[in-house]
């Protein structure tokens, strides 16, 4: 069980204080009754409101982002727009990160969360949790690209893990690549040893999870706890 006045800090994204002073007003309920002490520890499942309005009472929130062209993958940034700044207000809460990175140009799926054990376990190598993309080029990827790609190439002295890769529709200028890891530039990378650039990225899927086709760039959603699960799982192309 987690303290009100806990709750009510990170769900609102105001500090301990402001959360007792809230409470004290007498606008907070726990399961329809009036609260007014920070102590009270509240069971799970339990219903807060403030002002009549029902608020989450997750530990944690896994948030699907469509991220568009232009935000940088950070938490806070002085220089830049981040994925947690364009988050609506009623999602913004403590704590809150991107899960991975995506370039500032490069779009699609971002994993937005507060828990980092979570975190950890997807985007670990060892954990071999794919990342789907698909990667518009300037010019078509052949055989030797795929088998550059699917025998694990190296980069800089690094050997890279194998990936997959795939043309769209039987266009070989639109690349699916599918990583088990997740190094800087790395497709673009992939790409560039084998004289290729790379126009356009897009991120499509994470585990067995795509991005859902309903979200125009820069919207995003909260997963269910199937989908939580499907993150954690490999998209089951073998390589």
């Amino acid at each position: 069980m987690e303290r009100i006045d806990k709750i009510l800090s990170r769900e609102l994204n105001i500090t301990r204080s402001q959360s007792k002073t809230l409470l004290r007003s007498g606008r907070v309920a726990l399961d329809g009754k009036v609260t007014t002490s920070g102590d009270l520890k509240c069971p799970d499942g339990c219903a807060i409101s403030v002002d009549g309005e029902l608020i989450s009472n997750n530990k944690y929130v896994y948030i699907m982002m469509n991220k568009p062209k232009g935000v940088i993958s950070a938490a806070k940034s002085a220089d830049d727009v981040t994925v947690v700044d364009i988050l609506p207000q009623e999602m913004k809460r403590k704590n809150l990160f991107p899960a991975g990175r995506l370039d500032k140009d490069t779009t699609g799926f971002m994993l937005i969360t507060d828990d980092g054990e979570f975190a950890h376990d997807i985007l670990s190598p060892k954990k071999h949790i794919d990342k789907t993309y698909i990667a518009t080029l300037d010019k078509p990827f052949d055989s030797s690209v795929t088998a550059d790609f699917e025998n694990g190439m190296t980069l800089n002295g690094e050997k890279l893990l194998k990936a997959h890769i795939e043309p769209v529709n039987g266009d070989y200028h639109i690349a699916r690549v599918v990583l088990k890891q997740g190094l800087y530039h790395q497709v673009k990378r992939m790409f560039k040893k084998n004289s290729i650039t790379v126009v356009e990225l897009h991120r499509v899927a994470m585990g067995n999870l795509p991005l859902d086709e309903n979200l125009a760039p820069g919207e995003c959603r909260y997963l269910t706890n199937d989908e939580i699960n499907a993150v954690k799982c490999r998209s089951g192309v073998t390589i």
